[in-house]
């Protein structure tokens, strides 16, 4: 386990007053918004940064190219690149698999390219529920599968990181289980996994949210009943990594805060991840609630310095 994980990061006395003040003001905000009417008015709100999450700058640098997926349709990728790439992040956006886009983060993704050196690509996957599974994580795993082929020609460089939040770490892990079994077992060198869902039968902590902070029990099942067919079995390894052998997957960094419905699904798939022989580390900040990087405040600062430091160094190892 990392070391600078401590039992006492989950106590009330741990969160900070201006972590305290973070979540107040958020709940303030919740409480006086009103939902969306249609999914296509949900997607542009989730977009610009409406909702629960706050939006970030596009970046004016970005490019955004189109590759072939494995039924021939178009998937769009979003780069954002230094000079001289060190390596490429694939960046996974979240969204409950059904809203989001590859520009959602740009400013993110800005910042990682200037503090690390990587380029980052973002997948547009198709989204639920038009698009059910296995149609968003076919999208993922053909970007990564074009960018194993690509990335020394296009950035110079075949050090891949994957990765992203929430339902995006959720795909980042399904891409990397599948590459493993298609023989791509080295391919990525590093996996940035920020408070992603990994149980799709719900872990304990998502069954007991009821009046938690951006999302809850509730809009968990609504999300996974939009992303899967109505026969689908949510134990399949492909839909719930948790239950998938995890041997030969490369060194993680699994990102959450005590706040949030999904602390379960990173507690268990890090100790799990471990267990089958790979390198982990599991970072839990104080107060976080689901999606709290892209908050104000010391504690998003710290936990982005974090992951900016655990892909530079996945990207050289």
């Amino acid at each position: 386990m990392d070391p600078s994980f401590r039992p006492d990061q989950f106590t009330p006395e741990a969160v900070s007053d201006e972590t305290r003040a973070i979540n107040a003001a958020l709940a303030h905000r919740l409480a006086g918004a009103v939902p969306p009417v249609d999914i296509a008015a949900a997607r542009v709100s989730f977009t610009r940064g409406e909702g629960p999450i706050p939006a970030t700058l596009r970046s004016p640098r970005a490019e955004t190219m189109s590759i072939n997926g494995q039924n021939g349709q178009q998937i769009s990728l979003r780069v954002i690149a230094p000079p001289a790439p060190k390596g490429v992040f694939l960046h996974i956006h979240g969204g409950g698999w059904w809203v989001g886009s590859a520009d959602m983060r740009d400013g993110d993704l800005e910042r990682v390219t200037e503090r690390t050196g990587l380029a980052c690509v973002s997948v547009d996957y198709r989204l639920a529920p038009e698009h059910p599974y296995p149609a968003g994580p076919d999208d993922c795993e053909a970007a990564a599968r074009w960018l194993i082929a690509h990335a020394k020609e296009r950035f110079g460089s075949t050090r891949l990181v994957i990765g992203g939040e929430s339902a995006g770490a959720h795909l980042a892990v399904v891409t990397l289980l599948r590459l493993r079994d298609a023989g791509h077992r080295h391919a990525f060198c590093g996996a940035n996994l920020i408070f992603g869902v990994y149980d799709l039968t719900l872990t304990p902590s998502a069954r007991k949210a009821e009046a938690t902070l951006v999302t809850n029990r509730r809009r968990i099942e609504a999300a996974t009943v939009a992303f899967l067919p109505a026969d689908a079995d949510r134990r399949d390894p492909d839909i719930s990594p948790i239950q998938a052998d995890l041997s030969g997957l490369p060194r993680a960094l699994f990102t959450v805060g005590t706040l949030d419905p999904l602390l379960d699904d990173s507690l268990f798939l890090h100790a799990r991840w471990i267990a089958a022989g790979n390198a982990a580390e599991l970072a839990v900040y104080p107060g976080g609630v689901h999606g709290f990087t892209a908050f104000p405040g010391k504690l998003a600062a710290e936990a982005n310095a974090r992951i900016d430091r655990f892909m530079a160094e996945a990207a050289i190892l």
